[in-house]
């Protein structure tokens, strides 16, 4: 396939079901054996992080598998240890969390916009290692994602969502501010790169300008990168419903019933 030509989409969208399929029953593999999994999903703005959290997360159990998703830290969550906030969202066992933005929005956002001073960066540098060596040492499956765009195609993205209205909600003032600071954001990519990637959590870096094709390699990887195997599925089987007990429903004219919006669609056909 030629460079710049979108991935097919009959092909992504039958081989995106079939990871999906393998995500539900890894999901349950984690269920069983009590693992503990945490996905970090970094990157350039509008590179597609939200987009491929969604496809993982289409058809997994949410009572076992949480999209976190940090505001603005508080006042007192400010005063806090920095990696404290994240730590109150880490998995139990049987549990996947997908963090949407993670404790290294001091090395990028916070350091490129000053919200952090240059002693809080570095000490953020040296602990970063050290808190994930001990997130794996104690048995956290971590996966740490980066999803890299061009200057061009998240303008393009950017342009989208300008002009689409459902989309207008996913651009915000820090958004466009990453336009004209694309080279300060970078130097702060490789600066954290040279600093987190390490063997123990390693950097894996999603190419995202094509959005399918990123999606597929991301889920595919998750997959082969957790040690999970095939579990039994439970056995389930649909008791016969008992016979009536006489019980009559109320008139529905007693009820307040939703308008038939649907209905009046076909109106007029």
């Amino acid at each position: 396939m030629g460079k710049g030509k979108r991935y097919p989409r009959e092909v992504y969208e039958n081989e995106l079901l079939r990871l999906q399929g393998e995500l539900v029953r890894m999901q349950e593999w984690v269920r069983v054996s009590g693992a503990r999994v945490v996905v970090l999903f970094e990157g350039r703005d509008a590179a597609g992080k939200g987009g491929a959290i969604k496809r993982v997360t289409e058809y997994l159990n949410p009572r076992s598998c949480r999209v976190v998703a940090l505001p603005t830290p508080t006042e007192r969550e400010r005063t806090q240890w920095y990696f404290q906030r994240y730590v109150d969202h880490l998995p139990a066992a049987g549990e996947i969390v997908l963090l949407d933005r993670s404790w290294y929005n001091r090395a990028g956002v916070e350091r490129v916009m000053g919200f952090c001073t240059p002693q809080e960066y570095q000490r953020f540098l040296l602990q970063c290692p050290i808190f994930e060596n001990l997130l794996v040492d104690d048995g956290i499956l971590l996966r740490k994602y980066w999803f890299s765009v061009s200057a061009p195609e998240q303008s393009r993205r950017f342009r989208e969502r300008l002009d689409n209205p459902l989309k207008r909600w996913k651009l915000s003032p820090m958004d466009l501010e990453s336009i004209t600071r694309w080279d300060d954001y970078s130097r702060a990519r490789d600066d954290m790169l040279a600093h987190t990637d390490t063997a123990t959590a390693p950097w894996l870096i999603v190419e995202a300008e094509d959005k399918r094709r990123a999606r597929l390699n991301m889920i595919a990887h998750l997959l082969a990168s957790v040690p999970w195997e095939p579990v039994e599925p439970r056995t389930l089987e649909l008791p016969d419903r008992p016979k009536g007990g006489g019980y009559t429903r109320p008139p529905r004219e007693l009820e307040h019933a939703v308008p038939d919006h649907a209905g009046a669609l076909l109106e007029g056909l």
